[in-house]
């Protein structure tokens, strides 16, 4: 059915799901990436206004026309996640004994096809935040019929992780021991600009400078006009090398080599397009080749000066963990953390402890040893968010949001790709990859990043006409 230009969704609804989007990331990212408990309230109710643009486009049959096919049917996996969380909120998996003056948590025995929680207000709250966070990204592809809306809101983010990574760079510098010059003291010593954990800011970056990637290769097109040395391109060049130095300078070892791996994808696919611009732009084949030698030889001294002692202390202290492993013959606590993960998560393999209650219940099956002071070493996270997503939902709770990712996926699956939904995606699955050993989901920015890469490419890919995404820079 061809859509009258009386039924055009109006551009209200674009501009709000765009205004709402960039005002959550740019606040989520500066309020400690989301990870200082008493900002998480104000996310979810920002993020609850995500909700209701969602309820709002779908409940008008005119927008509903408007909605791309197939929409719909991708935030279904999330309402029936909705459903089983909200079912095992009724069905405690503990009670509360008071001893000495203090509440302990003694387990209760459910059968391992109901439901159930360790704490109904914990898995409330994760519940709200996941989903003001995942409506408010999914509006992008229920709303924006705009690839302009889409870039807007990517340069927007962009922008957004270069002042934070000036801020971090200038911070670190200084030698603050604390965020925002000390004013904050962060748990972690290794934190880096707005972020508690230097991981956390690894993988937020790798998203954001997969989106910069993108918007450079994007706009070297818009150079045949106004030249290389004049357009957006050559700034966004110098914008991913400023994101890029502040992960090995944050000390984020594994992220550092998964963005090697994206900036090297990026030369491939990059430098035939950049050394056509430069052509365009007046030089000759062999200027062309003597500027971009140049542009990287001052990147790389620029990087080197600024990251390259935080680099070699890394390298150090990679060689003596390792040296750890090979002496003890295996992954350390780390990989008894895992193992004892993985107990957890087969004792309620269906449904789950319940969504945010690793912290409660992983005291049950922890069997690192206490600390030389005799002190118990406490887990908030498993250090790997699949084994604690199999832990908090299950088979069935993971399943779900896997299938919230793989259904929009199927449905670009035979278009054609141009290169900023291709890096949007490359670094959803750099991360996603990550995650299996670490918790960047443990992050609130990360988790928002993530899916408004994944629903930017995705709308970006559906909405591209196929003659465009088969030219450079569509």
């Amino acid at each position: 059915m061809k859509t009258q230009p009386h039924d055009r969704l109006p551009d209200f609804y674009e501009l709000a799901v765009a205004a709402h989007l960039s005002i959550l990331l740019v606040g989520v990212s500066w309020a400690f990436g989301g990870n200082a408990d008493w900002v998480r309230t104000p996310i979810s109710i920002w993020g609850s206004l995500g909700i209701v643009l969602s309820i709002t486009i779908l409940a008008r049959e005119r927008m509903r026309i408007e909605v791309l096919p197939g929409t719909f049917l991708w935030a279904l996996p999330v309402i029936v996640l909705n459903g089983v969380v909200a079912l095992s909120c009724l069905t405690p998996g503990f009670r509360v004994v008071t001893f000495r003056g203090e509440d302990l948590f003694m387990p209760l025995y459910v059968s391992w096809y109901i439901p159930s929680t360790a704490k109904s207000g914990l898995s409330f709250q994760a519940l709200w935040l996941f989903d003001g966070l995942y409506f408010s990204c999914l509006n992008l592809a229920l709303a924006v019929r705009s690839r302009h809306i889409i870039r807007v809101v990517f340069a927007t983010a962009v922008g957004n992780a270069l002042v934070l990574s000036v801020f971090g760079i200038v911070q670190k510098l200084n030698g603050s021991n604390g965020i925002f010059f000390g004013l904050v003291r962060s748990p972690q010593d290794f934190f880096f600009s707005s972020f508690v954990y230097d991981n956390h800011w690894g993988a937020f970056v790798i998203l954001m400078t997969g989106a910069c990637i993108g918007l450079v290769l994007r706009y070297i097109e818009s150079t045949r006009g106004s030249g290389f040395f004049r357009g957006p391109a050559l700034m966004g060049l110098v914008a991913t090398g400023l994101l890029a130095t502040t992960v090995p300078l944050s000390g984020a070892r594994a992220c550092t080599l998964l963005l090697a791996l994206m900036l090297g994808l990026a030369l491939i696919r990059g430098i035939p397009r950049v050394s056509s611009a430069l052509r365009l732009s007046g030089l000759s084949t062999a200027g062309a080749l003597a500027a971009m030698a140049l542009i990287a030889a001052i990147a790389i001294a620029g990087f080197w000066m600024t990251a390259g002692n935080a680099i070699t202390a890394r390298i150090v202290k990679t060689r003596e963990q390792a040296a750890v492993m090979w002496t003890d013959g295996g992954l350390g606590s780390r990989g008894i953390l895992y193992r004892d993960t993985l107990r957890m998560a087969r004792d309620r393999l269906l449904f789950g402890w319940g969504m945010g209650s690793y912290p409660t219940v992983f005291t049950l099956y922890n069997s690192i040893r206490p600390n030389r002071d005799g002190i118990p070493q406490v887990y908030h996270d498993a250090h790997s968010d699949w084994l604690q997503s199999l832990a908090e939902i299950g088979l069935a709770g993971t399943g779900l949001i896997g299938a919230a990712a793989v259904l929009p996926s199927i449905a670009i699956g035979r278009h054609r790709v141009s290169p900023l939904p291709f890096f949007l995606l490359c670094g959803c699955v750099l991360v996603a990859a990550y995650s299996l050993i670490e918790f960047p989901f443990g992050n609130v920015a990360v988790v928002l990043a993530w899916w408004l890469c994944f629903f930017g490419a995705v709308q970006y890919i559906r909405l591209t006409p196929p003659h465009k995404a088969a030219q450079t820079g569509a």
